[in-house]
Formats: C-alpha cells, structure tokens, sequence
C-alpha cells in the first residue's frame, strides 16, 4: 500500500529512482488552479480571435495602427495555447519531452519580446500620428507597418534562441530528475534581455508617450483659447488620433505593470532558474493580460463592440460584409 502511494506521487510511476515527483496541493487548490486557468485560456482565445478576424476582414479596419493591434492581438492569441500548456503543468511534472521543454519555454520569450516590440511600434504610431500628423499620412503606410511587424517578430525569434542557445544545443540538461522542465539563464543573458527585452523599449515607450501628452495638452490649451488654426477637418482627425492615443496609452501601462515582475526578478538575482512550477504565478500574470486587452478594446473602441455583433450574429457570412461600415 505505501509502495502504491509512492508510485502515485511520482509524475512517472515506472521510473522510480529517476522520477520527478508531483507538487502536493490540496484538491481544491487544484481545482480552483483548473478552472482558472481553463477561464483565462478561453477567453484568450476567443476575445483575441475576434479582434484578429475584425481587423483581418473588415478593410475599413485595415489601417497602420490597426494593423499594429493585429500583431498585438496574434500575440495574446498565442498566449491563449500556452495556457493550454500551463494547465497540464499543475502538479508540477513535464510530459512533453525535453525539447518541448525548451520549445515552450522559448515560444514564451518570443510571444513576450513581440509584443513588447509591438507596443513600441505603436508608441511610434502615436507619436507620428501626434507630434507630425501632416506627415503621418505619407511616413506610416500599411506596408511599411507590415515591414516593421516582420521584422519585430523575426528579431524576437532570432534573439530569443541565442539566449537559450545551450538548453537548445542539450535540451534537459538542466533537469535534476525525470518530469522536470527547467532552463537556466545566466546572469549575463539575463542582463541582455533585461535591457533589449525591457529597459531600451521602454525608455523609448516613455519618452514617445510623454512627447505625445506634451502635444496633446498644448493642442487642448489652443483649443480652448481659439487660438489653434485649424480647419474642421483636421480637428476631426486629431481628436481621433488623440483618443486613439490615450487607449493605446492604456494598453501600454497595462502590459509594463503585467510583464515588470519578471524582470524585477532579473534584476534582484545573479541567476535565475526558470521551471514550470516556480514561474507559475509571473506567468500567470502575463497570460491575463492578454484578456484584458480585448476588453480594453470592447470599452474605448466602439468598431470593435460593432464588428463583434456582425460576427456574433454570422453576418459576417454575407458577401459584401467585409465591406460594412465599422467606424
């Protein structure tokens, strides 16, 4: 009977001198654990879909900045299958193998870099749309946005498996026992990840940002004095490009609060030992951001509460829907 209890408490019973062995938590810890990752799993998923086929099918959507919360909106879609991932990680044993061991692990840096590469782009977007609006037009095309989306991504993939370049070279050679799934980076990777990863891109977001509020006070000051020459047409776009800037301002202090914590972390340690049980909690925090960008959308963004109804009710099925006017 003891020995059946041990077997039980191994994440492999057949192995029992090289096994790993499970967390122990009290059934409603786990339960509770279940169903919340199960909840922000599925509204990842489904939240993020619907912004990516409104801005994908809509072409009145199809805009430089939209075209931003696209890659944005992929990125937290993403999250939604790593959750998937986490889920099966509850009590505490990797069934995947070493290699998707690292393969998980890096897809996280990756989707992590990417939208922080996408927040910039878009920290860029507003500052352009702002401080040059004249210009805007002619300097931010939709296929410059897509060149810059590219690159972003392919950067971040690129950088990210130079960091895990030894779990990738000897995938588990990190791990103590068999079930565990650990990747150690070092102090000096850490230290490069820290600053291209977080402080470089968020000194830019900074400074952009505070140029933009700059403007934007001086822009409401003239408005209320009369004293902006401005035609009513011009007005109209910079209100527009103004409210587009404060709920992307938003989604910008939302993401840094979710993301700093890890990077504090690396900050704090000479070393930093990343499994799947230890990083639970940070990782958890970066996954409900991406839930709560979509609904930052859904409250500052009524083309967004409009083309959910169209594709809620499946008239989206029509032919001519992609047409429809959203704004």
């Amino acid at each position: 009977m003891m020995a059946m209890q041990e077997q039980d408490a191994l994440c492999f019973p057949l192995l029992v001198n090289a096994s790993c062995r499970k967390m122990q938590r009290p059934p409603s810890a786990a339960a509770l654990s279940f169903m919340l990752l199960s909840a922000i799993s599925l509204i990842t998923f489904t939240l993020n879909l619907l912004v990516i086929i409104s801005i994908s099918h809509f072409k009145q959507l199809q805009t430089p900045t939209n075209l931003l919360l696209l890659s944005l909106a992929t990125s937290d879609f993403l999250v939604g299958f790593l959750v998937l991932f986490q889920i099966f990680l509850l009590d505490g044993c990797w069934f995947f193998g070493d290699s998707m061991c690292v393969a998980y692990h890096v897809l996280n840096y990756v989707i992590t870099s990417a939208s922080i590469g996408s927040m910039v782009l878009i920290s860029v977007d507003r500052y352009l749309a702002i401080c040059d609006s004249l210009r805007y037009p002619i300097k931010v095309t939709q296929l410059r946005v897509k060149i810059c989306v590219f690159l972003c991504w392919s950067a971040s993939l690129v950088f990210q498996c130079f960091c895990f370049l030894n779990s990738l070279k000897q995938p588990g050679r990190f791990n103590a026992c068999v079930g565990e799934c650990v990747v150690v980076v070092t102090y000096a990777v850490g230290m490069t990840d820290l600053f291209f990863s977080f402080i470089g891109p968020l000194t830019v977001i900074v400074f952009l940002y505070m140029r933009v509020f700059v403007v934007a006070m001086s822009h409401a000051r003239a408005t209320r004095s009369h004293m902006g020459i401005v035609t009513e047409r011009s007005t109209t776009i910079k209100s527009s490009e103004l409210k587009a800037a404060r709920t992307l301002g938003v989604v910008v202090v939302v993401f840094i609060a979710c993301i700093m914590p890890y990077f504090c972390i690396v900050i704090s340690g000479q070393e930093v030992v990343l499994n799947a049980s230890s990083a639970a909690l940070i990782i958890s925090l970066f996954y409900f951001n991406s839930c709560l960008n979509p609904l930052i959308y859904a409250i500052f963004y009524p083309w967004f509460r409009r083309s959910i109804k169209i594709i809620v009710t499946l008239q989206i099925l029509k032919a001519d829907s992609s047409q429809a006017n959203i704004m």
